[in-house]
């Protein structure tokens, strides 16, 4: 795969949202791997972690588990729970990952969040393929360094609160969806429709269920994008 021409294809928007969403998950990153080696954990542990789940959150809610003195299986299933928000990101983006095997199982390790927002504004498929790949391995590459550095540095950067790194990432994310929101062609419209009410259900539950069920039962809107004239072939 080569990365150089791949990044030559994309346009600049996506380049710049690709490197502010590298840097706020390599400060992230190296959040976690602080928190989990001044937790007590062995300095192998964030990094193996990290390379064979990718998955932040998730990341976050298993060493929590551990540190509230857990067993591994309640560990395991809470990490689950929220990795299950990416299911259907895979089936949205699947034509992303390619066609061979060993590309599919490589995309769907990749996939994050932050694949949604570096994939949907673009209709081309081969400008879709660029920015899944680049987006995704650029943060890759940064989330695991964070975490390395993070687990050297110790407790002195478990706190990233303060860096109002906690509204930073998602205000990222909202800009990269907001071009495909806005649209104004029959996916725009569709998706204005499930958008808000998909949203509001995220929002009202979210006190209510363990994280990551609020963002799997906003998927209840996704009904309101086949209403409308041809709405459901385009979507």
């Amino acid at each position: 795969m080569d990365m150089p021409s791949i990044w030559r294809t994309l346009d600049g928007g996506t380049r710049r949202a690709i490197v502010l969403v590298s840097l706020a998950y390599t400060l992230i990153a190296a959040s976690f791997g602080a928190l989990a080696v001044s937790g007590g954990l062995p300095l192998w542990v964030p990094i193996v972690m990290s390379l064979t789940v990718f998955a932040g959150a998730s990341q976050f809610a298993t060493v929590g588990v551990v540190f509230a003195g857990g067993g591994p299986v309640a560990a395991v299933l809470a990490g689950l729970v929220l990795n299950a928000r990416l299911l259907p990101f895979g089936f949205a983006l699947a034509d992303s990952f390619g066609s061979r095997w060993w590309s599919r199982l490589a995309g769907a390790h990749l996939l994050t969040d932050a694949s949604v927002g570096f994939v949907l504004p673009h209709r081309d498929p081969a400008r879709r393929r660029a920015a899944f790949w680049a987006g995704n391995i650029a943060v890759f590459l940064t989330w695991n360094a964070g975490v390395a550095l993070g687990a050297v540095a110790g407790d002195r950067v478990a706190d990233t609160d303060a860096l109002g790194l906690d509204a930073a990432l998602p205000a990222i994310l909202i800009a990269l969806v907001l071009p495909a929101l806005t649209s104004r062609d029959a996916p725009g419209r569709a998706r204005r429709r499930a958008a808000p009410a998909g949203a509001a259900l995220a929002v009202a539950t979210t006190p209510l269920l363990p994280p990551g069920l609020p963002v799997l039962l906003a998927l209840a809107a996704l009904p309101l994008t086949l209403l409308g004239p041809r709405a459901g072939r385009n979507a």
